[in-house]
């Protein structure tokens, strides 16, 4: 029987690829959970299994499925089951997962009824919580870092529109979190501004924080200005063992780094390119004229100027949508 195209042989150095291969680096599929931000986590149950089960495949480490959105602030007649990820929504999905891959849920700091929704570890098929976090709002995400680990989660943390806070903050909030019980920290470039010579500047300073507390550092970019491949690339060769990529990029506005260039770039024998891109082909490729996800003009201009991308989503799915230069004298009438 032949080998099939993306199966490695020999070492990374007889390959050639060593420049690129890392065995501890660690993948993690937010298409579910960053995607569902543009239909309010509306997919439905063959969308979401195709997603499961291509990753198990591939031997992506961890998907993250959902949010543990609070209901009484998304109410459920209003958002798809992947915005509250309940239990039995779960296990309709992939049963107990008798699979390596990991599954996660986001939890996003006061938009989460963490202490009722989310339940014991040993009563959940989840294996961890990932905890997103604007800077303000440490406290609560330390709080609920701690309720995660105490329930038996593994816990991940995400610091979110890095981009946005002042060094002397930055520096505060790397002291507290990286202290917590958390695996890792992600830098999440959420507004897609970053540019190389930034990513590699934060990579090092969470670095160094990692190396103190033996954790590790994470990377989630969104596309903007289509530099979220590149950075975390950046972010892999500065150290950066913990990484996003999503099936054709699907994620918010802009979207994120793609799974299908992640997983190439990596070339780890224990990853496997096609049924990513079968599953691309097959179930997500068909959504994007529906959803409209990926790099658009307006999206670029809140990119190059630092700025939350709701401003050219709300622009986008208004009457004037195309109109991208008023969305731009616009943007430049507000700095």
């Amino acid at each position: 029987m032949g080998k099939r195209p993306d199966e490695h042989e020999g070492t990374p150095e007889k390959r050639g690829d060593w420049v690129t291969y890392r065995p501890q680096i660690k993948v993690l599929d937010p298409t579910v959970r960053d995607g569902g931000l543009m239909n309010n986590h509306k997919f439905d149950d063959d969308f979401v299994r195709a997603v499961y089960e291509a990753d198990v495949v591939a031997g992506i480490d961890y998907m993250e499925i959902g949010y543990k959105g609070a209901k009484k602030q998304y109410p459920p007649g209003e958002y798809g089951p992947w915005k509250h990820c309940d239990e039995d929504d779960i296990r309709r999905i992939v049963g107990e997962n008798p699979t390596g891959m990991k599954l996660s849920v986001m939890a996003d700091a006061e938009r989460c009824d963490y202490k009722e929704d989310i339940i014991p570890c040993s009563e959940s098929v989840l294996d961890a919580v990932r905890v997103a976090t604007y800077v303000h709002q440490i406290p609560v995400a330390v709080d609920m870092v701690l309720d995660a680990h105490e329930k038996g989660y593994e816990v991940l943390l995400q610091l979110m529109a890095v981009s946005a806070i002042r060094d002397e903050e930055l520096d505060l909030a790397l002291d507290v979190i990286f202290d917590t019980p958390v695996s890792a920290v992600y830098i999440v470039d959420s507004f897609g501004s970053l540019y190389s010579e930034q990513v590699r500047s934060l990579t090092k300073k969470f670095m160094a924080h990692a190396e103190r507390t033996g954790k590790e550092v994470g990377f989630h970019g969104h596309n903007n200005q289509q530099l979220a491949y590149a950075n975390t690339i950046e972010a892999i060769i500065l150290g950066a063992n913990r990484v996003d990529g999503t099936m054709y990029g699907m994620g918010r506005g802009a979207g994120n780094c793609p799974m299908e260039l992640l997983v190439g770039f990596l070339k780890n024998p224990k990853f496997r390119l096609r049924p990513i891109i079968e599953c691309i082909q097959k179930h997500v490729a068909p959504l994007r004229s529906e959803l409209n996800w990926g790099p658009e003009i307006p999206y670029n201009i809140t990119g190059q100027l630092n700025e939350h991308p709701r401003a050219a989503m709300k622009f986008l799915a208004g009457p004037n949508g195309q109109d991208w230069v008023a969305f731009y004298d616009e943007m430049l009438e507000e700095e």
